[in-house]
């Protein structure tokens, strides 16, 4: 297939192969446009597998062997993924409505980054709390979350840079991070600096807001006293495929970010709709 949704995901203290499935559950429901891939290689339980078109190994050594967050694999997905255009996901997202719209306004791009993000309330979120590396050290506030990409030559080059980058983070991050020091390993710090030194960001980047996504992080919602997980400060429920919290209703991209926002409960009404 010339277009599809990939995710790459790997099992720690964190269930990420079933937020993959989650999320797969709900593009499948959602999207006309609905090809998947799963990046693993984890072992895939049989009941999951069906929402996944193609379940592909992580090429060569597995590089997150010691990490919780497993993004090390990731400079690896152009390599992996089956599509010739490609949506990349964070796992722990809920598509809500359809996106399929969006490959209309990224098929003229090589890639593209998401530089617009919302709270529950769909404000632009402006709040630099989890961003100051980028912010001070004046990067371009790229998110790798959610990013498209042809599988090409300039996409390649893209992925290269986070390669070198990933597997140097320390060196990069001691030399180009001066103003704030980002302290671990990032997707977007990664992302921004590879942006920053193909000069490229007009180039991967759009005027309008695709992609984008609902960002969940609590200290970002615009609340006077920010709980540690947003669902401490809000209430949200699962009804007939309709999300809401706090009375708002959401669509697009939802980013819960919380691992246990995604109960047995949510996965069971995911499945039945």
């Amino acid at each position: 297939m010339s277009k599809g949704h990939v995710f790459l995901a790997q099992n720690s203290e964190t269930d990420y192969i079933t937020q993959a499935y989650a999320l797969a559950l709900t593009i499948k429901k959602k999207n006309k446009i609905n090809q998947t891939c799963l990046i693993t290689n984890d072992a895939v339980p049989l009941g999951y597998k069906h929402v996944f078109d193609y379940i592909v190994d992580i090429p060569w050594q597995d590089d997150a062997i010691q990490s919780q967050w497993k993004i090390e694999n990731r400079w690896k997905i152009i390599h992996a993924t089956p599509f010739k255009e490609n949506l990349v996901y964070d796992t722990d997202m809920l598509l809500l409505s359809s996106n399929d719209h969006w490959w209309n306004f990224l098929q003229n791009k090589d890639v593209v980054l998401t530089t617009s993000v919302f709270d529950y309330k769909g404000r632009k979120i402006t709040n630099d709390h989890y961003r100051k590396t980028i912010t001070k050290n004046n990067l371009p506030n790229v998110y790798f979350g959610i990013h498209y990409f042809k599988k090409n030559r300039i996409a390649f080059e893209f992925y290269q840079w986070l390669r070198v980058i990933t597997e140097n983070y320390q060196d990069f991050y001691d030399k180009f991070l001066i103003k704030e020091k980002q302290k671990f390993c990032s997707m977007d710090v990664n992302a921004s600096l590879a942006v920053q030194f193909m000069n490229s960001f007009d180039e991967f980047t759009t005027t309008l807001p695709v992609p984008a996504f609902t960002h969940m992080k609590s200290k970002i919602q615009r609340w006077s006293k920010s709980p540690i997980q947003w669902q401490q400060a809000v209430i949200s429920n699962l009804c007939n495929n309709q999300l809401t919290v706090g009375n708002y209703l959401q669509s697009g991209i939802f980013h819960y970010t919380e691992d246990n926002f995604l109960t047995q409960d949510i996965l069971d009404q995911i499945k039945n709709v």
